[in-house]
């Protein structure tokens, strides 16, 4: 029997992973978020001191590069060479040059040839930036997520506060405004909404309202029975 897959595509800090990660709980899905796996690989570029504009030097070290994510009641951890690395990669510094070690050609070759084989194995969620259109362009249900700038880039700020790093409103809307330019130009899949993509703008809505949209999609898609 062929695997359901979920394509959750959007803009950076419109809540792709959170609705994700609840939906792939809902279901008993496996929830595999794909800008973790860009994430690490920049961070590995910065570890190493590896030039990013040296498109050569990143496609080399995508050799030393493995990935891996395990699944636990509380997080999918996210191992860089075998070191969890979940934390190290939401920082302000990788989110910095993430879209510009993304729109590397071999590392998106690369990362999408992980991410489809992960998908013959299960029924999963995945959220990004070209699952929908170039990942999984025959996924089973495909939503495309966006919020108003200034509501993302409230979010974000509120994340990176939590966790104790010190930027203000203004540095977090370039950062965001940077990497939707880049995600949106780039020659490589770049970021775009699915023709057959539902869309879902949460700017007004809650968490418990997202699920509930998208719950209500799948239940159709998959003609199960309504709560």
């Amino acid at each position: 029997m062929k695997n359901f897959v979920i394509a959750i595509d959007g803009f950076s800090s419109c809540g792709k992973s959170t609705v994700a990660k609840a939906l792939a709980k809902e279901l008993n899905f496996v929830f595999i978020d794909s800008g973790a796996m860009y994430r690490a690989v920049t961070l590995y570029v910065q570890q190493n001191n590896i030039d990013i504009n040296d498109e050569h030097a990143i496609s080399t070290a995508l050799e030393n590069i493995h990935i891996d994510f395990v699944p636990n009641p509380e997080k999918t951890q996210i191992l860089l060479n075998g070191v969890d690395v979940s934390d190290a990669i939401r920082t302000m510094e990788v989110s910095e040059y993430v879209s510009e070690v993304s729109a590397v050609k071999a590392v998106r070759t690369a990362m999408v040839k992980q991410q489809q084989a992960l998908g013959k194995k299960r029924n999963i969620v995945m959220d990004g930036r070209d699952i929908g259109t170039t990942v999984f362009p025959n996924a089973d249900l495909k939503i495309f997520m966006t919020a108003s700038p200034q509501v993302r880039a409230e979010r974000r700020f509120a994340e990176l506060s939590a966790k104790g790093e010190q930027l203000t409103m203004e540095e977090v809307k370039e950062n965001l405004a940077h990497r939707d330019h880049i995600d949106s130009t780039r020659e490589e899949s770049p970021l775009r909404q699915a023709e057959d993509a539902i869309v879902l703008d949460n700017s007004e809505l809650n968490q418990v309202e997202q699920l509930g949209f998208v719950i209500q999609l799948v239940q159709d898609k998959m003609e199960l029975p309504k709560a």
